[in-house]
């Protein structure tokens, strides 16, 4: 079998622009990985366990911020998280809406109903506990019961 000039000259002309285009990958590799040994010489190697290192607590500091929400999830339900007033005339004699009931609730519907009764005469002013939207001790008025409903009803 005889193999013809061009042949030979077409095989050697691939294999050198192989080389080049390798060469040419070659230092465009190295160009890109060449800036993490600068400035103090360090290796890739150690530049990669101070990444891992980085990564590492960064890793614990998430979970010990989630951790944190959670807990700040749960001291949340406990704060004063849904209030209602209402207004009222409880006596035929006065005019006008001058007593009131404001309820202040957790995320639980815990918490406490302020009544306010103004006569001619005096006014009167009631704090009444309520647990998970149920009256503690005493039961509700009318009125109370209304805005103690009215405030759970907030989400």
């Amino acid at each position: 079998m005889i193999i013809s000039p061009n042949l030979i000259q077409y095989f050697l002309f691939t294999i050198v622009l192989g080389f080049a285009v390798l060469t040419f990958l070659v230092i465009r590799l190295l160009a890109k990985f060449g800036h993490f040994a600068r400035g103090d010489k360090t290796n890739i190697v150690k530049l990669l366990e101070g990444l891992q290192t980085s990564q590492d607590t960064n890793a614990r500091n998430i979970k010990a911020l989630s951790e944190g929400i959670v807990q700040l999830k749960e001291l949340q339900k406990m704060n004063i998280q849904k209030q209602a007033l209402i207004r009222f005339n409880p006596f035929e004699e006065t005019g006008g809406d001058q007593s009131f009931v404001y309820a202040l609730l957790d995320g639980q519907d815990t918490g406490v109903v302020i009544s306010s009764l103004h006569s001619r005469e005096s006014t009167r002013v009631y704090a009444r506990s309520v647990i998970h939207g149920k009256a503690a001790g005493h039961q509700f008025s009318k009125e109370e019961k209304e805005v103690v409903e009215k405030a759970a009803r907030q989400s």
